[in-house]
């Protein structure tokens, strides 16, 4: 047996690791959502104007192109891809990334839903990308930005070329925000704001290039459209949508919290500010892991690793020695010991994922408490292997 059993005596101040909804901004108090527009119609001169603030105020901090549109849909991240995924697919033959859990639900929505037979199915095991370099941009092609739930991001938009014919449809919602995102290679970008900003769930954005209207406005899609999926109104684009005209009724506090975040980030030095947060949280944990032989990152080359959803391996000998099924319960008591200790929430690895743990670094996390968890990590596992072994 190796280990500290004895635990550290410094704890984070904020123990909210979760991969979403995510920690809230520092500083976050309930007070913040005092101006909330509430008792109003969404609809009202006021609540519009609540909402177009969010999307202004967003494609500003993003840096989003100025003939691309960002628009507030319903249901969250998944909301806004099934929107495009129904929306737009069809037209053209389809490649389709999966490389974990959530990019895995969109080839089932695509095979078993949409039932598009002229579909390729490009994936890589937890830990790696499919080959970027054969997808073929003729077609549409549908990925993730970066996989949540293997901490594994494509590191660049190089891959993906100016002149393709197919459009790009980017499930981008633990990157956007963290990451730099070439806008000029994407065609339809989804996120959420529970993941990057520490914002209220159930509710989506969705930002479409000139390609994607332009695809809107000329196809329609062989299939009925549900009412919160249309993008487009008599054969054009719905461009009310887009100034703050939501499908359907959005919560007014969540709008609120949302304009918050995006008032700290500016408050921050902006995306650039934001970015430096995250990547600053991923390099504590990667100084950490240069030095502790018993974990990994699960994402197998560096620059994939994500700055967000930071996934971790257990490749001590002991571990790998375990049954999956024993691997599994170890993991998990790992991160129900440091739940009980109130040093970290939520960083058991997702369920479909490989046994280790998953820790969130976006830019509402501060670094200090990465730096003070990883000790705890350190004795948590010591103990569950005393305890086991």
């Amino acid at each position: 047996m190796s280990g500290n059993l004895t635990p550290p005596t410094i704890k984070p101040q904020v123990p909210n690791f979760s991969s979403g909804p995510c920690a809230k901004r520092p500083g976050w108090n309930v007070s913040v959502l005092k101006d909330a527009c509430l008792g109003r119609s969404h609809r009202s001169e006021a609540g519009k104007a609540k909402l177009k603030e969010v999307i202004d105020r967003s494609k500003e901090i993003l840096g989003v192109p100025a003939d691309y549109h960002l628009g507030i849909v319903p249901a969250s991240d998944t909301g806004a891809v099934e929107m495009a995924l129904w929306s737009l697919l069809g037209k053209l033959p389809l490649d389709i990334l999966a490389w974990e859990n959530f990019g895995q639900e969109w080839v089932q929505d695509v095979v078993d839903q949409l039932q598009l037979a002229d579909t390729r199915i490009l994936k890589a095991p937890y830990g790696s990308l499919p080959d970027l370099g054969q997808v073929d941009f003729s077609h549409d092609v549908v990925f993730l930005w970066n996989g949540t739930t293997s901490g594994v991001r494509v590191p660049n938009g190089d891959w993906i070329p100016a002149n393709r014919t197919g459009l790009t449809i980017c499930d981008a919602t633990s990157a956007v925000f963290a990451m730099d995102i070439p806008w000029e290679k994407l065609d339809v970008i989804t996120y959420s704001w529970q993941k990057v900003m520490g914002g209220e769930a159930q509710h989506g954005v969705i930002i479409l290039s000139p390609r994607a209207v332009e695809r809107l406005e000329t196809y329609q899609p062989p299939r009925p459209l549900p009412k919160l999926f249309r993008l487009t109104k008599k054969g054009k684009l719905n461009a009310g949508i887009f100034k703050g005209d939501t499908i359907n009724t959005p919560s007014m506090l969540c709008v609120e919290d949302a304009l918050d975040g995006l008032k700290w980030s500016e408050s921050i030095g902006g995306r650039a500010g934001l970015i430096s947060r995250s990547e600053a949280n991923l390099k504590a944990i990667s100084q950490w892991v240069d030095k502790t032989s018993w974990v990994d990152f699960l994402a197998e080359q560096p620059e994939t690793r994500s700055c967000t959803s930071i996934c971790l391996k257990i490749v001590d000998e002991w571990f790998t020695a375990l049954s999956l099924e024993q691997q599994a319960e170890c993991a998990k008591k790992v991160a129900k010991l440091l739940a009980k200790e109130e040093v970290a929430y939520d960083i058991a690895s997702y369920r479909a994922a490989p046994p280790g743990l998953r820790i969130w670094g976006g830019a509402t996390v501060e670094t200090s408490d990465i730096q003070a968890l990883l000790p705890w990590l350190d004795w948590a596992y010591a103990t569950i292997k005393a305890e086991m072994a």
